[in-house]
């Protein structure tokens, strides 16, 4: 592919409950870029996929909750989660080669896989990041919105299965660690609730090259 055509795109990874949707709703606010959730296509990319392209995720749709969740280990989940393996990934490029490419788009979400999406970059510095979050701050980021029991609670262990759930994703963020520290470790930003949200939303717009913020933040 040219990776000019998506030189407008600005890629926000990591792990779940890294405050990407924040981080890109502060960026749309105070900088005026488009966000591209990554989160709310995966419904719609999920129908689109036949089974020969990702079988992965028909494997895990012909499950039922407690065989996702609560009758496997953390390291099997993580191994065979459609998403996690790049399923799908295609349609997600297809949707930001569809958005206009005078204005900058922020896709976020944690289907943003390093050795997907810098091969996209150009090996251009800035256009590529991913928050990764301590488990602590994971944790009180599930608490916070209130959905730790969204996936749990339809199951007959909701304990075991949230156990499992936030295991599963620690060790998605340890994967993502690695890889980046081989592949870009400029490209890490570490999320652990030690600084204010304004001062990380900053942070990656700089890192970003958007400028200055055309909003005043609102105060603390």
């Amino acid at each position: 592919m040219d990776t000019g055509r998506l030189a407008h795109v600005r890629w926000l990874g990591g792990g779940s409950g890294a405050a990407k949707s924040t981080v890109a709703r502060e960026l749309a606010r105070r900088h005026g870029v488009d966000v591209y959730d990554t989160d709310a296509a995966m419904a719609d990319h999920a129908r689109r996929l036949a089974p020969g392209r990702a079988p992965l995720l028909h494997r895990f749709l012909a499950m039922s909750m407690d065989e996702r969740w609560v009758l496997r280990d953390p390291a099997e989940m993580l191994d065979t989660f459609h998403w996690f393996a790049g399923e799908g990934f295609d349609l997600l490029v297809a949707d930001l080669l569809e958005r206009p490419a005078d204005r900058i788009v922020v896709a976020e979400g944690f289907r943003l896989l390093p050795g997907l999406v810098l091969p996209l970059t150009g090996a251009a510095a800035g256009r590529a990041l991913w928050l990764l979050p301590t488990p602590d701050f994971r944790r009180r980021a599930f608490r916070g919105r209130g959905s730790e029991g969204d996936v749990a609670g339809r199951t007959s262990d909701p304990p075991r299965a949230l156990a499992n759930l936030l295991a599963r994703d620690a060790l998605f963020t340890a994967r993502l660690g690695a890889d980046l520290a081989d592949r870009a470790p400029q490209a890490v930003v570490p999320v652990d609730g030690g600084r204010p949200l304004g001062a990380l939303v900053e942070d990656v717009a700089e890192r970003f090259g958007l400028g200055p913020a055309t909003v005043r933040p609102p105060a603390p």
